[in-house]
């Protein structure tokens, strides 16, 4: 089978990596993807938004499956355009049509769905400019820290958390009336503050059945300790030491189940997978959001601990056969460490040489904001590389991880954390 993947960052090196390991992979196509993935497939640079260029690659390349990495052609339509086109409506997507996208593309929309389906979340309401002094009065009815969210997508720093009323109040003026977030914001969701321990949990559905992959835990903030700004995500581990199977019976009955069935009542079409992003709250699971594809660095932990043969499982989304599937977990723990550029999230350099990919390792090296130029890998981005490693424990995993940046891996102004796991 022919594939294209879409996207060009460490979730779509991992997804290539783990296709090209099958025998039923035919040519592989990435778009644009990196030079990770340019070494096991073959980069085309059309952009992932780029409908009318994707299709001239699918049919150029007698692309019988296209499997999106990132939010943004799935919240744009990707999977209706193709259902739509004579020429494409045979070629299989991986990833939800655009009215199911909506449960990342909008906040608001994604805790309506919550409520109406009776799935655990935060009490919260909406606002927008025209209300905005409402806003204020509700935020005067909650306990700090405040939770304010933009309600479409902000490339993962839409969510500010904040232990002032006034400096809340400001954000959320600057949110909506300054339109800080362009037009993300134009409407902002408060919800209530809830305090415990984040995980992801990652279902794989074909719009019937579903199966659910490894839990997994990643750190969102740039500092150690969890500090400083949020990220896309500093690094990730799997499985996560706290969900025990008591934990999980609940996240499966009390969210997967009601998830999944919610999605057919509701008549959104959904085939891929869904993230669902938790807080574990005294010993109950509750909702802080769904995403519509892979987390990352999530993906570069998830799915190496994956047995299956990926181009099956893709196949089986495709022709709701998931319930014929049993997945094979390998029952290592696997951990990523992100290498980041300096200054990232906010402003940081590119173009900056990394030395020592090609050393071997006891790891594997996921290429996020990296490319090739001129013969060398250099930097593209600002979360530049993922490191993963296997352990029989997450601490010997971590370790594998640390040992091998210090002793391989190098480009000007690198940081990483060096305390991924030290909450577990």
């Amino acid at each position: 089978m022919n594939i294209l993947v879409l996207g060009s960052g460490g979730r779509e090196h991992t997804i290539t990596w783990k296709l090209a390991q099958s025998e039923k992979c035919g040519n592989l196509f990435v778009a644009p993807g990196n030079s990770g993935t340019a070494k096991i497939a073959k980069n085309v640079p059309v952009s992932v938004t780029d409908f009318p260029a994707i299709k001239d690659v699918v049919l150029n390349n007698n692309i019988e499956m296209v499997i999106v990495g990132p939010e943004d052609p799935l919240v744009q339509g990707v999977h209706d355009y193709f259902l739509a086109d004579e020429e494409l409506k045979n070629v299989a997507v991986i990833g939800p049509q655009k009215a199911a996208a909506t449960l990342e593309g909008s906040k608001e929309f994604a805790k309506e769905f919550l409520f109406r389906h009776n799935i655990p979340t935060a009490a919260y309401q909406s606002f927008n400019a025209q209300n905005v002094e409402d806003g204020y009065a509700f935020l005067e009815t909650l306990n700090p820290p405040y939770v304010l969210k933009a309600d479409g997508l902000a490339a993962g720093k839409g969510v500010v958390i904040l232990n002032d009323l006034d400096e809340a109040k400001a954000e959320l003026k600057s949110m909506l009336v300054d339109a800080k977030f362009g037009d993300a914001s134009t409407k902002v969701v408060i919800e209530e503050f809830l305090d415990g321990i984040e995980l992801s949990c990652f279902v794989l559905t074909d719009g019937k059945n579903y199966k659910i992959l490894p839990t997994a835990k990643d750190y969102k903030r740039i500092g150690e300790g969890d500090t400083g700004l949020n990220t896309g995500g500093m690094g990730a581990v799997s499985p996560v030491p706290f969900a025990d199977q008591a934990f999980l019976d609940k996240i499966e009955n009390q969210i997967v189940k009601p998830t999944i069935e919610g999605l057919q009542k509701d008549n959104l079409p959904y085939k891929g997978f869904v993230f669902i992003g938790l807080i574990k709250v005294g010993d109950d699971p509750k909702v802080i959001e769904y995403n519509v594809r892979m987390g990352d660095p999530e993906t570069e932990v998830v799915l190496p601990r994956l047995k299956n043969d990926f181009v099956v499982l893709m196949d089986a989304i495709a022709n709701q056969t998931l319930d014929k599937v049993t997945l094979e977990v390998d029952q290592r723990a696997a951990t990523t460490i992100m290498l980041v550029s300096g200054g990232y999230p906010e402003a940081y350099e590119k173009g900056k040489e990394i030395f020592g990919v090609e050393k071997p390792t006891d790891s594997i090296l996921f290429h996020a904001g990296a490319q090739e130029k001129d013969g060398k890998i250099v930097t593209s981005g600002g979360r530049v590389m993922a490191v993963t490693s296997y352990g029989d424990t997450y601490q010997e995993a971590i370790k594998k991880s640390y040992q091998t940046i210090e002793n391989n891996l190098k480009f000007d102004k690198m940081y990483y954390r060096k305390d991924i796991g030290f909450d577990l």
